[in-house]
């Protein structure tokens, strides 16, 4: 979450083709794109990463990321965020994004932190499946997709979830950067 990580220098990401700077958490960004293709059948192309999430919340502004949105067919369908350590702690953030990132609710949220996965229906917040594992694969979100129907959320609703991600993930970041994570 907070920028203040140890570079070790740079690496290429494994979707984009583009240089980044190599840190431990990017390093099990790495392992889960390769995942995504080599083991579930995604296409590079069928994959959005680090998309940006502006929230603004009583006039504070704030920007945070979601990690990647798996577009089979062009449709955002599964978010999944990485974080390390305990993966419940961020389960709320993860659907606040998957409700904010589009004009739609995005049907699958995962958090995970390279190791285990909670896998959850983002219009009830439920998990449905844990493991990485579980993570639908391309022809699986395939069928998924051919009976959905993308459903808009509410104004206060919204309203509700920027405020939810602009606290778990805006100034929890900013915090630390300020006060604890920088302070040796």
């Amino acid at each position: 979450m907070s920028s203040r990580h140890l570079i070790l220098g740079s690496i290429t990401d494994f979707i984009t083709g583009r240089k980044v700077d190599d840190t431990a958490d990017e390093q099990v960004r790495q392992k889960i794109a390769k995942f995504l293709v080599e083991k579930k059948g995604y296409q590079k192309e069928d994959i959005d990463t680090r998309r940006k999430i502006k929230v603004t919340v009583d006039g504070n502004a704030g920007e945070t990321k979601v990690d990647f949105i798996i577009k089979p067919g062009g449709t955002s369908f599964i978010l999944i965020n990485f974080a390390p350590g305990s993966i419940v702690t961020r389960e709320r953030s993860t659907l606040a994004a998957a409700r904010l990132v589009e004009n739609y609710e995005i049907p699958i949220s995962v958090i995970t932190n390279g190791m285990d996965a909670h896998i959850m229906e983002t219009k009830s917040g439920k998990i449905i499946a844990k493991g990485l594992d579980k993570i639908l694969s391309k022809e699986e979100a395939f069928d998924k997709i051919a009976e959905l129907v993308l459903g808009k959320i509410s104004e206060t609703r919204l309203e509700k979830e920027r405020r939810i991600l602009y606290t778990f993930d805006v100034l929890a970041e900013k915090e630390c950067n300020d006060f604890r994570c920088c302070k040796f």
